[in-house]
């Protein structure tokens, strides 16, 4: 198999968690209840139920995890080394075999304790062999506590592993770290590689893709190598390693002639050496990266024992290139030769396969011999090749009378970095200058920015001071001498009424007892705000006829206190004062003695409690009134369904 979906395998759970599931499961899924009317037989087959199910849950459970996980034997090479370096293939084998023992030791326990229940005389027994069953069984997997962990972290990390065909068209890159794989990665396919200006940036494998002929081709970006032996490599070193070994692929390897990468050129060409037999049987090719720093021909010149050192490579007839990821030269270049090779490999060797003969055994392909040495030319008409020559002569003429448009691209061109992008020139209006108008809104053939008066604010700055002067002179206000005194008294009486209105306005804000002021009682008394002769003054004043008002509502006097009249709530004082042995008579408080009051106020506050309670619910409260209903918990169940339990 050439890929595999790491995604799909379950979630491996930790051992307390699978216990803890299988015995839910159980409980929810079983018969819980045996009545006093069973038989024996019944009895048996009540507790033989719940042991097979729990061993079947654990073996299924146990199942799906050994099978979804791959097995080494049947994975591509590529894969199955690659699984080794990151995770130890001899760990990860052991720990499948532990869960595969788990199994068969859960099936042994299941099938001892299940031929024990057959001969069980009593329900007690019965019971007590279900129990030991089942402890026997989370005993067992309560042990592969480690195995579980481990394979739930291989899991996670086999889920983020890129899907890598090794069977496809790939394009693989490799050096030294820093050389400028991930940028170039990111320049000719799709991917989004980081890029940082340090080394081992690219930690794992990526891959992207692109196209190349009308044909899917899969980039893979590999982490950087360094110079030693390969049982000193690290795993991510060694990432690289299985891809170049396993992948029949078009090695791109890449060389940094300026040492920005911070490894000598020397040292770059010792580990194009040392992985030099991965190569084997595959199209490479070595770029020269960051040539907008330093290229080949600098490179002689400044220092000719490198230049020499890349020579070596070109005389063992090893294609090398120059290539620069900031300015993309030659970057399309080395792409399509890469392509190119790998393509030629390609049907090479399909061509060598046994399945190619035999295609071509079954198609025919007639190759006609000719009959004489004459040279026959393809026949045009006469009206056609005259045709064409007009068309010509057309297009000729129609190039040297007019010269062609300047396009945007060539503007581009010609200005460089002084070249900004302008739509509005190309808009057809009747001015020209009205192209570039903020508001370039027509209406009717006109623009209608022409219609906004331009002095508009001057203009509205001269009516607002004509406005003020009108206002301080009065030309807004009615000439009340001129009018007839019954009008005036209305406009008087008006002025008086609103004002009398505010006032009250202000007094109902100040009484209100959210803002009222709480007064020291050493403060002095006020005066009363409202009184009978006040308000007969003040109506008096306002025009209204106040003489004959006796016997009105306002003007009888009443209190306003809520209590008993002050004589007697003085009296009462003085007694609490004095002694409080003495209880308040019947008449005066309605209860007998002190203790029937205390215990009335008792038995106030105790009825008060749930409606205080009550009151402070919210609309986000939930009660629950009945945790047991009665109609659920009680009588007896009968031989139905037990689902719901």
């Amino acid at each position: 198999m050439s890929t595999y979906n790491f995604k799909k395998i379950s979630t491996v759970p930790a051992s307390k968690d699978f216990v803890d599931i299988i015995l839910s499961r159980t409980q929810r899924k079983t018969p819980t209840v045996i009545h006093k009317n069973y038989k024996i037989s019944r009895i048996r087959r009540f507790y033989m139920r719940k042991v097979k199910f729990t061993q079947q849950n654990f073996h299924d459970k146990l199942t799906t995890i050994l099978t979804e996980f791959p097995k080494l034997s049947d994975l591509h090479p590529f894969y199955a080394d690659l699984l080794n370096t990151l995770y130890n293939k001899d760990h990860y084998k052991l720990s499948l075999g532990q869960l595969n023992i788990a199994r068969h030791l859960i099936d042994k326990v299941a099938s001892d304790y299940t031929k024990l229940l057959k001969y069980g005389d009593s329900l007690y027994r019965c019971k007590m062999l279900k129990r030991a069953a089942m402890g026997r069984m989370v005993t067992v997997m309560k042990k592969q506590g480690p195995p579980l962990k481990y394979l739930e972290e291989v899991r996670q990390h086999l889920s983020r592993l890129p899907s890598i065909d090794p069977n496809t068209r790939t394009l693989l890159l490799c050096g030294c770290p820093n050389a400028g794989k991930s940028s170039f990665m990111n320049l000719i396919t799709r991917a989004e590689v980081e890029v940082q200006p340090y080394a081992f940036t690219t930690k794992s494998l990526y891959v992207g893709h692109t196209d190349y002929e009308y044909l899917r081709w899969q980039v893979i970006d590999t982490p950087g190598v360094l110079d030693r032996p390969f049982d000193e490599m690290n795993t991510i070193e060694l990432q690289a390693i299985t891809a170049l070994a396993h992948i029949r692929a078009a090695v791109i390897f890449f060389l940094d002639t300026s040492e920005k990468c911070g490894v000598p050129l020397d040292q770059q060409l010792c580990i194009y050496k040392s992985i030099k037999p991965l190569f084997a049987n595959k199209p490479l090719i070595v770029v020269c990266n960051k040539a907008d720093i330093i290229n080949l021909e600098q490179l002689g010149k400044e220092s000719p024992e490198k230049r020499e050192l890349v020579a070596e490579l070109e005389r063992d007839h090893v294609p090398v290139r120059q290539m620069s990821t900031i300015t993309h030269e030659g970057v399309m270049d080395v792409k399509k030769e890469a392509c190119d090779s790998l393509l030629g490999m390609r049907v090479e060797l399909k061509m060598r396969s046994r399945k190619a003969e035999s295609i071509l055994n079954r198609v025919h392909v007639a190759m006609p011999a000719p009959r004489d040495n004459k040279k026959r030319k393809p026949f045009i008409p006469a009206n056609v090749l005259k045709a064409m020559e007009n068309k010509k002569n057309a297009m000729e003429t129609e190039s040297t009378d007019k010269p062609r448009k300047k396009l945007e691209k060539d503007l581009e061109e010609e200005l460089g970095d002084d070249y900004s992008l302008d739509l509005k020139k190309y808009k057809d209006l009747m001015v020209e200058e009205w192209k570039y108008d903020k508001i370039p809104e027509l209406w009717n053939g006109f623009n209608v920015a022409d219609f906004i008066d331009p002095d508009i604010f001057k203009k509205l700055e001269e009516l607002e001071k004509d406005e003020e002067e009108r206002e301080k002179n009065g030309f807004y206000k009615p000439d009340i001498k001129e009018q007839d005194e019954a009008t005036r008294k209305i406009h008087q009486l008006a002025l008086k009424i609103r004002e009398k209105i505010k006032i009250n306005w202000i007094n109902r804000q100040l009484d209100r007892p959210g803002k009222k002021a709480v007064m020291s009682r050493v403060t002095s008394k006020r005066a009363r705000e409202r009184s009978v002769s006040r308000l007969r003054n003040e109506f008096s004043e306002l025009g209204v006829d106040m003489s004959d008002v006796r016997g009105t509502n306002f003007t009888r006097t009443r209190s306003t206190s809520r209590g008993p009249p002050l004589k007697r709530t003085r009296l009462r004082s003085e007694a609490m004062t004095r002694s409080y042995s003495r209880g308040p008579s019947r008449d005066v408080s309605g209860v007998r003695d002190v203790e029937m009051a205390d215990k009335m106020k008792k038995l106030g506050r105790k009825a008060q409690k749930e409606r205080n309670f009550a009151g402070r619910k919210g609309e986000g409260d939930r009660h629950i009134y009945d945790l047991k209903p009665k109609h659920l918990f009680s009588g007896k169940r009968g031989l139905g369904k037990t689902g719901r339990r």
